[in-house]
């Protein structure tokens, strides 16, 4: 399918920036991820979506994506599944380097930092694509200014689905800037819930029979000091909601903080 178009051809329609693929990788048959150009003019936080995609018969066919990337970085990130005959993703799957894509000029998003409470941990809670605001969040020094320990909790299908993982369990931690603060405040919990692994609980079983906080030597979930933010699938964020809620959690938002905020703005089934 030729689906999209150099990025040196086009002209970028009101509120997005035309921005050009640097890579393309193919994680998974069902699952890529690409780089590309960031204008100086496009601000996020950490956490925070944009509206994503292509011009498709002369008008922009976009959805929302989280950027992987930290706001200091100079590129953008994104992780996005394959559907077949998702009207966006069937395109945006055939990228190349070069092609033009559409960002949208103005990021939003509930997965910040400052829609929690002051807390000591904090727990990030992902299925699936729902990883990509917390590679951003775990890639930010300000996340670690303002939480005693972060623990990333993310659940895939299969072993080729952990995207990232050589990156947060081997570059993150040996990073020249980030890498002391890495070592010290972040527990990463990569769990496969179909295939043979070191783990194969899925969220809210790890959540239930008490395992996630006793294995790190944790007391259990409290809102007076654990925080979480919850990205993933439809039935994860609800099921992990009534389970921190049942507990004393009180959910947050960009006017008043909470001790766990979920991203509604889209879902990964």
């Amino acid at each position: 399918m030729s689906a999209t178009v150099p990025a040196a051809t086009q002209a970028a329609p009101p509120g997005f920036f035309l921005e050009t693929v640097q890579t393309v990788h193919h994680w998974t048959d069902r699952l890529f991820s690409f780089t590309c150009t960031r204008d100086p003019a496009f601000r996020f936080g950490a956490g925070q979506f944009a509206m994503i995609g292509l011009r498709v018969e002369g008008k922009p066919l976009v959805r929302a994506y989280s950027m992987v990337s930290a706001p200091w970085e100079e590129q953008l990130e994104f992780l996005s599944i394959k559907v077949q005959n998702g009207p966006l993703t069937s395109r945006l799957q055939h990228i190349r380097p070069g092609d033009g894509v559409l960002i949208g000029r103005k990021a939003t998003g509930t997965l910040l930092p400052e829609n929690l409470a002051p807390g000591g941990v904090l727990w990030m809670f992902a299925t699936g694509t729902g990883l990509a605001p917390f590679m951003s969040l775990i890639r930010d020094p300000e996340t670690y200014d303002r939480f005693d320990r972060i623990v990333l909790v993310h659940t895939v299908r299969q072993v080729s689905e952990l995207a990232y993982r050589a990156l947060i369990a081997e570059e993150l931690f040996g990073h020249e800037l980030l890498g002391d603060l890495v070592r010290e405040r972040l527990t990463y919990i990569p769990s496969v819930t179909r295939e043979p692994f070191s783990r194969t609980a899925r969220i809210t079983g790890m959540i239930e029979s008490g395992n996630l906080t006793a294995d790190l030597g944790l007391p259990p979930l409290s809102p007076e000091r654990d925080r979480a933010m919850l990205c993933g699938s439809e039935a994860m964020n609800a099921d992990v909601r009534a389970l921190l809620e049942a507990r004393g959690f009180r959910e947050g938002n960009n006017s008043t903080p909470g001790t766990y905020v979920v991203e509604k703005a889209f879902v990964t089934k």
